[in-house]
């Protein structure tokens, strides 16, 4: 008989599988997804079991279960969502996600959202380690300490060894990026309708998926609030970045507004890659 927490966890896999081949992705991808669910359905033991007792190389184990899909199995069982599949169906809810770590409750989790932008658990370690959660009115150092302690335990798990270095060069990212804006302006892309900031639920959220020698990327417009704030939801594309071995990485690539990049397409937090990029790519130019 197939254990409930392993029969959701199979749903949630084929649902990305079906949902990937709805939205153009023509990879193997859904394939994995499918053939990873036929196996996670038939353990003959929970899954969170296996996490708890072997850790995410536990889950990395099993058969047709990678590194990736590791990471989304142990996202499941340790927050109860997959922001990639609430990402893909529209349904991505930060609040709510915040709201899964430890001494973060709904008014609490609205204003990390709402005043410092955080959508991601990513981004609530970051605020927890560079002061910004310490600037944060009625944000005591317990409570801090409490979910700098939680957010480290969780991610470790999730992310397992993931290292930021392993990451696509620039080229490949503003590669996407150019085929994303270009497609989405000629309506060639499929459109989600996107739960956050769209009272009407109108679709009119394009998705990309695309791959580059062994990555497997997902561009979308940024719909967070900070986008939406300063008006630029149609400029700032946010790249998803899978691997065969790793699980998401992302960015967000920008029309630079100032400095000596101003005007061009840059990935926020490479920009000086980004400059080495276009200064190599004009000397390649001939004279």
């Amino acid at each position: 008989m197939p254990h409930r927490l392993n029969i959701r966890i199979a749903g949630r896999l084929r649902q990305m599988s079906e949902l990937l081949a709805h939205q153009g992705e023509t990879g193997f991808r859904g394939q994995a997804y499918r053939r990873a669910a036929d196996v996670v359905e038939q353990l003959g033991r929970p899954a969170d079991e296996i996490l708890a007792s072997e850790g995410r190389d536990g889950l990395i184990a099993l058969p047709a279960v990678g590194r990736s899909i590791a990471s989304a199995m142990a996202e499941m069982i340790t927050t109860g969502r997959w922001s990639a599949l609430d990402r893909l169906t529209g349904e991505l809810d930060p609040e709510a996600l915040l709201m899964t770590v430890p001494g973060i409750g709904p008014q609490l989790a609205r204003r990390l959202h709402t005043v410092l932008h955080i959508d991601t658990l990513e981004e609530l370690e970051q605020a927890a380690n560079d002061g910004c959660l310490e600037r944060l009115e009625g944000f005591g150092q317990r409570r801090l300490e409490v979910i700098r302690v939680a957010l480290q335990d969780r991610l470790q798990v999730i992310r397992g060894r993931t290292r930021r270095g392993n990451i696509p060069s620039i080229k490949p990212l503003l590669q996407v990026d150019a085929a994303y804006r270009d497609k989405a302006s000629r309506n060639e892309l499929k459109l989600i309708a996107p739960r956050r900031f769209n009272p009407k639920g109108i679709a009119w959220l394009p998705v990309m998926h695309t791959q580059y020698r062994g990555w497997y990327f997902t561009a979308m417009y940024s719909n967070t609030a900070r986008a939406h704030q300063l008006n630029r939801s149609r400029d700032w594309v946010v790249i998803f970045v899978t691997s065969n071995l790793e699980p998401d990485w992302q960015c967000t690539v920008v029309t630079e507004s100032r400095g000596a990049l101003k005007g061009r397409r840059v990935v926020r937090g490479l920009e000086v890659e980004c400059e080495r990029y276009y200064h190599h790519e004009a000397a390649r130019q001939p004279a």
